[in-house]
């Protein structure tokens, strides 16, 4: 007998849902992120200007995101797997999704717990939560730096999300207004007869028609959704 396959659901998640675990957005307020300019610490040109500066700044995100834990948003997505094809596309540099339990996770900016050298982005360094320094190198030599994407870098992983967004059943768009290109084109990707579900307390306008808003925290939103959805599996 053939296997019957599983829904596939594409989760697009960005800061919200992080926030909700302590962790901070330079989108927030002044547009400081943690009292930095992004200009100063999340660009080529900051790096190249004072990469003390720039390992400085992420070793303290790194810190806090070894100490934050996953909210009941992040726990409910990696339940979702239960009866579901999840994959989830985060706009994140945390390791929250994978911590709850979730086992496809596509970073579009990167990953704070990694570092690369700067001569060869395609070598990855797992950090294990440890600090870089100014010294510190990769096996071809080159100075190692965060993997991460900033302001002004390509984003690799786009190509990837393109061809993961169609392919979906239903989208839940959580912790994101998708205001920044290129990840706020992959909503217009999602099929016509695909369910569309925003979970934003601050329920932002987005240019869709088929938009379900749920202008809710995530950690209330996504539990309820989730168990809804698993519940209709099983009728």
């Amino acid at each position: 007998m053939k296997a019957v396959s599983k829904p596939r659901v594409v989760v697009l998640s960005g800061a919200g849902i992080s926030a909700e675990s302590g962790l901070r957005t330079f989108r927030d307020g002044d547009g400081l992120w943690e009292d930095h300019r992004v200009e100063d610490v999340a660009t080529p040109g900051a790096w190249a200007r004072d990469p003390g500066l720039v390992l400085r700044f992420y070793n303290e995100r790194r810190r806090q995101v070894l100490a934050a834990a996953p909210n009941p948003a992040h726990l409910a997505l990696a339940r979702l797997e239960q009866e579901f094809d999840v994959d989830v596309i985060t706009q994140n540099i945390d390791d929250l999704h994978e911590r709850a339990g979730s086992s496809r996770v596509l970073h579009l900016h990167g990953e704070i717990l990694k570092a690369r050298g700067c001569d060869a982005p395609e070598d990855l360094i797992e950090t294990d939560g440890r600090d870089l320094e100014l010294g510190d190198t990769c096996p071809r030599g080159s100075q190692l730096r965060p993997h991460v994407v900033w302001f002004g870098e390509a984003v690799p992983a786009m190509e990837s999300a393109y061809r993961l967004v169609p392919k979906a059943d239903l989208v839940l768009i959580v912790g994101t207004s998708l205001a920044v290109y290129p990840a706020a084109s992959l909503v217009h990707l999602a099929p016509v007869i695909a369910p569309l579900h925003l979970v934003d307390p601050a329920a932002p306008s987005l240019d869709h028609p088929r938009l379900l808003v749920h202008a809710e925290a995530a950690a209330v939103a996504v539990p309820r959704l989730v168990e809804g959805w698993l519940a209709e599996v099983h009728q």
